[in-house]
């Protein structure tokens, strides 16, 4: 049971993130979702700072308690081990960056902090296409296509909200960077809580089968 508990944190963290999104954006006055960064929402200064930076404290939390349980499962499929370990991994370096270096509003000078901001954005999706990478060879052909599909929407969008920092260094607008950002957030949140899903019921399985044999 503990295990299934750790494993539904999985999914709530990516409810928890979406929801974060949505409710941050719609308390933030003049907020455009489809021109505007995810990482916008709780820059220094935003109107919505104080309502999202709990919430993705508590995201991060979560999924360090679901690496925890990929871990554990990991004892039947132990190139689990370096999923859940990333994991860890993704979640520490988020709760760093929303602590420690949030980004300033746009059009603001840039300074440090901007920079390590954009460091842990790269090193977060590093994160996530490596954790996809190995769970993907954990399981079967549907699941191993499913993941591979997500890691080529990664290469394909992924260079476009970078592409925007650029721009908005500039001073040019973009008006599609918010939208191709949560593409791929959305996506690798949609892919966490299908993990978790998966292992829930490699859990299932494996209890059944325990109990169905003789003591």
């Amino acid at each position: 049971m503990s295990r299934k508990v750790l494993l539904i944190c999985g999914i709530l963290s990516s409810l928890l993130y979406v929801g974060t999104d949505i409710i941050g954006g719609l308390s933030y006055e003049g907020y455009d979702f489809a021109s505007q960064y995810i990482s916008e929402l709780g820059a220094i200064g935003a109107p919505s700072r104080s309502l999202v930076v709990p919430l993705y404290l508590m995201h991060d939390v979560l999924v360090i308690a679901f690496a925890s349980g990929v871990w554990v499962a990991a004892s039947r499929k132990p190139v689990l081990r370096f999923t859940g370990g990333l994991l860890a991994g993704y979640a520490v370096v988020g709760l760093v960056g929303v602590l420690f270096f949030p980004m300033h509003p746009i059009g603001a000078e840039a300074t440090l902090t901007d920079t390590i901001h954009q460091i842990i954005a790269a090193v977060t999706v590093l994160f996530i296409l490596l954790m996809i990478g190995f769970a993907a060879t954990a399981f079967g052909k549907q699941f191993r296509l499913y993941s591979i599909g997500t890691v080529l929407m990664y290469l394909v969008l992924g260079i476009l909200p970078f592409l925007g920092v650029a721009q908005v260094e500039a001073g040019q607008p973009t008006p599609w960077v918010g939208l191709v950002e949560r593409i791929m957030v959305y996506g690798y949140m949609l892919w966490a809580a299908v993990l978790a899903i998966v292992l829930w019921r490699v859990e299932k399985s494996q209890a059944q089968l325990t109990a169905a044999m003789p003591n």
